[in-house]
């Protein structure tokens, strides 16, 4: 028996709401699921094994997650799933197979010849045995359906193959050939087409993890070496050719270059690269070769997270995909009965045996749940994959449908709403230079100091030819010193000023207190005895934020907050200058009480942070946003939505895919629903014929999956 295909490494399962604690958990990728209801026959056969605890089959996803004692050898899971007439997906199988090449698709087409033989004779000949050519068309087109149905029968579940076999027996019994024959051409061909449209975004959202090569060059000595990407070890350098893929997250060491991290990111501008930076496996690399360090081997790199994260997100199910799955165990018993009993009870009164019998047939048929069953799972995997392309990651359907109920945020302010880094906002010249010449004086002292108010000071003096400075000493906490022309300055703190005893006079303790105020960091320039410059330093917003702010209240968001541990002056700030309410001087645990508030107030609140200092805060909200993500195997784990562009734009695209994804859900659900009943009140009157209701069944779940898939594509 050959090893089970797993997701990742079986895993222990503490959730005792759903299974036991110690329990295992096995993720089995299934080939040959072209039916919706097959997943719960499935879900029922894997179930029936000893020590199994929790099995859920998404057919969307074409996913098994299964939950079991240790006791459980996967190989016994395997077994099962092909018992069930299905098979274990092999990964790298080579390319996806033509759809008129797939399994059952030769049969459907003979079946097909031999119905339209059948079907012409009987109008030429009619006094022939045509029912015979019928009764192979029957045999050979539905193998599939009456062996799923005897595998569903047993595990004691009336699934869409069992309803379709009990149809076209029937129909043969009554002397329907036709119409029996019609059942299985019509249903075989649904199924094919519904599993083909399915497949296709099954295949668009696996590209995720073809993004990277197979073998990479690794720089051992002078030589380069070609290898493959599973040999490849952390600290092994590589190098990478213009137009070729990052198999790795690492960092440049050699060259620059630009590099396309869209499939990652989302973010199509191509992002400058150099040595010190940062890259991610799955990017593509643009013009320039260059030589990278490796961080993370392939197996545990960004990408491959990715791909398990969206993996996981699909086998989840949304909560609309539950309450169908309730109507359905309640619908299909019900109007089964009913068939039943249109079957049996009028022909007792007029003796109508044959009539009622067909009229029962067709509602049998309308009883089979595919249209609802399939009308969440579709959609929910679309939106996964179109969000997953675009960056954005949905950790289930639940997280997917909650963003859409969202009435109120609450964002983290550093590295959210704004930079994460100072920069120069004010500069006030008090002595007789002015406020440039103070500033070149100042960077000239500080270009050598790695703090970042320091750097700041520089980055904001440019391009500018600065004064030589000599005799430059660090002071940790305070600042520093320096000697430019044959005069020594101080800069930094006011601590450093009052501890030399320099003066600061009433305009620069006046400037000071309007710098606390606006939440600005005061940097001091002076002599040994006066000020000559006061710099205020800040946090300044993100370019993106009113941008951002303005399309989520477009998309339904009432109440924005800030909730930030920085001081008073320096939230009141930025809130003022965003237009939103905030909270400042907020410890973890008060941001989880404040999110608490916001809860009890507006019902759905949505948390944006980091994903780590913030974690908190993120597991109280009804959803939460990690910022940023990229390469953050901790925020990548911590929230239900990760963004892994730094772009607090999308927050508002994750809000409008969520809002899109509800429609659909809910057109679907009300169409199959009203679909359903419409025929369901016309079948007992002789207005359906057996092929109409099987087309119409048929022709509903494809629309239905048609919707869906729609949102694959959405913008």
């Amino acid at each position: 028996m050959k090893q089970l295909p797993v997701i990742g490494q079986p895993d222990p399962v503490t959730d005792p709401g759903e299974v036991s604690a110690g329990a295992r958990r096995t993720v089995v990728k299934i080939d040959g699921m072209d039916c919706a209801s097959c997943a719960t026959t499935l879900e029922r056969v894997v179930r029936d094994i000893d020590g199994v605890e929790r099995a859920v089959v998404n057919f969307a996803a074409a996913r098994l997650d299964v939950h079991h004692g240790p006791a459980v050898d996967p190989a016994v899971i395997e077994s099962a799933v092909e018992r069930a007439g299905f098979e274990v997906h092999a990964p790298n199988v080579g390319p996806r197979v033509a759809w008129w090449r797939q399994r059952g698709v030769a049969a459907m087409l003979v079946a097909a010849i031999m119905f339209a033989a059948a079907f012409a004779g009987e109008r030429i000949q009619p006094d022939l045995p045509w029912a015979v050519l019928f009764a192979v068309a029957i045999i050979v087109g539905g193998r599939s359906i009456f062996r799923s149905a005897l595998v569903a029968l047993r595990a004691r579940y009336l699934d869409m193959n069992v309803l379709m076999a009990a149809a076209t027996i029937g129909a043969a019994i009554i002397d329907e050939w036709p119409e029996a024959a019609a059942i299985v051409l019509l249903f075989s061909l649904g199924n094919t087409l519904q599993a083909h449209a399915v497949a296709r975004t099954r295949a668009a959202v696996a590209q995720l993890g073809e993004l990277t090569p197979d073998s990479v060059r690794v720089r051992r000595g002078a030589a380069l070496v070609d290898q493959p990407v599973a040999t490849v070890a952390a600290g092994d350098e590589v190098v990478v050719r213009p137009g070729e893929r990052f198999a790795f997250d690492g960092i440049v060491t050699e060259g620059s270059t630009t590099v396309d991290e869209s499939p990652i990111t989302g973010e199509s501008v191509p992002v400058e690269k150099a040595s010190g930076d940062h890259v991610l496996s799955g990017s593509l690399n643009g013009t320039g070769a260059i030589t990278m360090g490796v961080e993370r081997i392939a197996s545990e790199s960004t990408l491959q997270r990715i791909v398990e994260l969206v993996e996981q997100a699909q086998a989840t199910k949304a909560p609309a995909e539950l309450f169908v799955d309730r109507f359905a165990r309640v619908y299909t018993p019900v109007v089964v009965l009913a068939a039943i009993a249109f079957m049996v009870i009028p022909p007792l009164i007029d003796g109508a045996w044959s009539t009622w019998a067909y009229r029962g047939l067709a509602l049998l048929i309308i009883a089979c749940p595919c249209s609802l069953v399939i009308s969440t799972p579709v959609t929910v995997v679309s939106a996964i994959g179109a969000a997953s392309r675009r960056g954005i990651l949905v950790k289930g359907g639940e997280a997917l449908e909650t963003a859409g109920h969202l009435r109120a945020l609450a964002i983290d302010k550093t590295g959210t709403l704004t930079e994460g880094r100072p920069t120069l906002v004010t500069a006030h010249a008090l002595g007789d230079i002015d406020a440039d010449a103070s500033l070149r004086l100042a960077a000239a002292i500080e270009q050598h100091s790695e703090h970042p108010l320091a750097h700041a000071i520089v980055t904001a003096a440019g391009d500018t030819e600065l004064p030589r400075a000599a005799d430059v000493v660090a002071i940790p906490g305070r600042g520093a010193t320096g000697t430019i022309a044959d005069t020594e300055y101080l800069v930094g703190s006011p601590r450093l000023f009052a501890e030399r005893g320099i003066e600061l006079a009433e305009t620069g303790t006046a400037l000071l207190a309007t710098l606390g105020e606006r939440g600005e960091t005061p940097v001091l320039l002076g002599t040994g005895t006066q000020l000559l410059a006061v710099f205020g330093l800040a946090d300044t917003i993100r370019p993106d934020a009113r941008h951002a702010l303005d399309d989520l209240r477009r998309n339904g968001i009432e109440h924005v907050v800030m909730l930030t541990g920085d001081s008073e002056g320096a939230a009141r700030r930025v809130a003022d200058e965003l237009g939103i309410d905030y909270r400042a001087g907020l410890l973890p645990e008060q941001k989880v009480d404040a999110v608490r508030e916001l809860v009890a107030t507006h019902g759905v609140v949505g948390m944006v942070g980091d994903g780590v200092n913030d974690a908190p805060a993120l597991a109280t909200a009804s959803v939460s946003f990690a910022m940023g993500a990229a390469g953050s195997g901790v925020a990548l784990e911590a929230a239900d939505i990760t963004l892994m562009a730094d772009d607090l734009r999308s927050v508002a695209a994750a809000t409008r895919l969520s809002r899109a994804a509800r429609r659909v859900l809910r057109q679907n659900i009300v169409a199959s629903i009203v679909f359903k009943g419409a025929f369901v009140l016309l079948a007992p009157f002789g207005l359906v014929t057996l092929w109409v209701a099987v087309a119409a069944d048929l022709g509903t779940s494809l629309a239905v999956t048609a919707n869906g898939l729609r949102l694959f594509r959405h913008r």
